[in-house]
């Protein structure tokens, strides 16, 4: 399936690299995949080279490795990779909204809840593509305005590995609006410039989303296990010999 071609602009490159981005956290491009240049440059109408230049950048970025002899595979974490970083994510967000609630500005407050209600019109709209974008807005918003530089570094790149399982996190509709619901809390928070309950609620909202994962992950293994064993269980049975009366 073709995909929309890219504007033939200066920005062709950036172009390129956010929507190989967008593939890869929106499930497009699965875990494991390996990403063909010539096959991607003709879905998005653009030659090898700026297709080459995302991947490099999305390398970096921790969303895809370059393996010898295999070329660029999109990341696939272990159970124990999700949980970890889960962990270090919360830990970096928590203190990110405890240091935002205490410096923030009185116009990035404005502008943070601007976005909240951009995200609000998309959850409504039941746009995942669009609630997504706009939330990680939110959290680099929360971050920056934590006036950290050495922090905003750590989170853009930790984050990086488990953007694709976050957005995945709001598949579920109850999960989804619980998600929400927690977002509302965080700018109440800020509002409140209550940088205690900020850490506490940023915190909380990073492991629920953990939680979440790795049920999907473990729904999915479990499902893999079940096919596995259907299969042998077929193959035995077809190779035992027929019974005739």
């Amino acid at each position: 399936m073709m995909l929309t071609a890219l504007p033939n602009t200066q920005n062709l490159h950036e172009a390129t690299f956010q929507k190989l981005r967008s593939l890869l956290v929106e499930g497009a491009i699965t875990p494991g995949s390996k990403l063909n240049e010539r096959e991607l440059a003709e879905q998005l109408n653009v030659s090898r080279t700026p297709i080459r230049e995302a991947i490099r950048r999305l390398a970096a970025d921790g969303l895809v490795e370059l393996i010898a002899n295999r070329g660029a595979i999109a990341v696939q974490l272990t159970r124990d990779d999700i949980i970890h970083t889960f962990d270090v994510i919360a830990n970096l967000e928590g203190y990110s909204g405890e240091l935002a609630a205490q410096n923030i500005s009185d116009q990035a407050l404005i502008e943070l809840e601007a976005l909240q209600y951009e995200m609000m019109a998309s959850y409504a709209r039941r746009d995942l593509s669009s609630y997504y974008r706009l939330n990680l807005k939110i959290h680099q918003a929360i971050n920056h305005a934590a006036n950290n530089p050495v922090l905003s570094q750590l989170f853009t790149q930790v984050n990086a590995r488990i953007e694709a399982l976050r957005f995945r996190s709001n598949q579920d509709g109850v999960k989804w609006e619980k998600a929400v619901g927690e977002h509302q809390e965080m700018l109440d928070a800020l509002k409140a410039r209550d940088s205690v309950r900020m850490r506490k609620v940023m915190m909380q909202h990073v492991m629920n989303k953990r939680d979440v994962v790795i049920q999907l992950v473990d729904s999915e293994s479990n499902e893999k296990v079940a096919a596995r064993t259907s299969h042998w269980i077929c193959r035995y049975q077809n190779s035992l010999p027929i019974r005739r009366g």
